[in-house]
């Protein structure tokens, strides 16, 4: 058993300080997972190595290249749900299903395709666990020091996260990050209202919660980008049905 003077159980907060984690505390992190079969074993590792009281949701959407079977296999460790779609459905309709499943505390998305290191969970918790913010984004454009990626792919990235800051009414950096934590109430007080199957999730999600009146806060996370030849799956028509989903949930407010 950790205890709380251990590293590992501490989050970073605002004031620069570490601060213990509650002893009864519980991280749910929801895992979409499609055809990711190389990758979703060391992802369980990732997530179990940081140490946080956490229940891992692994949520495969229709995979076909035996991610499914290494899903259920994982689904029989302690602390740790598989969940199967029949047919690849996408990213919105896996987290809403990990989102009914959620038993923690707070609750934190994660890709696993290994872009996003686990470890930056201390750093998003901070804010919520000390009541200053209620929804925490991980933002890749925080800082300086960080891997540097496709031109076209990080200024497609900053102009929806411009727009959608103007429709929500909340100044993103970078609204289409995985990393979108939050304590569990705030997930389900919006489950039923969730509606998109794929990345228009990032959008939809950032405005629901925006009209409930909920306090964001961004903080700076490591990022390792994968290209499309090793498996990317957000394309062109994602950006698109993005900015769709600015108009319809934010300009709109559907």
């Amino acid at each position: 058993m950790l205890s709380v003077s251990d590293p590992s159980m501490r989050i970073d907060s605002a004031n620069g300080k570490t601060k213990a984690i509650p002893s009864n505390f519980c991280l749910s992190v929801v895992v979409p997972v499609y055809n990711e079969c190389d990758t979703i074993a060391n992802v369980v590792r990732r997530l179990r190595q940081t140490h946080i009281p956490m229940q891992i949701i692994l949520v495969d959407d229709g995979s076909s290249d035996g991610t499914r079977e290494k899903v259920a296999a994982l689904g029989e460790s302690t602390g740790v749900v598989a969940i199967h779609h029949d047919v690849n459905l996408g990213k919105g309709a896996a987290i809403r299903s990990g989102i009914e499943q959620a038993t923690g505390d707070v609750v934190v998305i994660q890709d696993a395709d290994l872009e996003y290191d686990p470890c930056e969970f201390h750093r998003l918790m901070g804010p919520i666990l000390e009541g200053k913010a209620d929804v925490v984004y991980g933002t890749r454009y925080g800082h300086h020091d960080r891997v540097l990626y496709g031109f076209w792919h990080q200024t497609g990235n900053a102009l929806i996260s411009f727009l959608a800051s103007c429709a929500i009414g909340v100044r993103f950096s970078d609204v289409e990050t995985c990393y979108k934590m939050a304590s569990r109430k705030h997930f389900q007080a919006i489950l039923t209202e969730l509606t998109e199957q794929r990345f228009g999730i990032e959008i939809e999600l950032s405005a629901r919660w925006a009209r409930l009146g909920l306090r964001f806060a961004e903080r700076s996370i490591s990022y390792s980008p994968r290209w499309y030849g090793d498996g990317k799956k957000i394309g062109w028509r994602d950006g698109v049905s993005a900015m769709r989903c600015i108009v319809k949930y934010g300009f709109l407010k559907r």
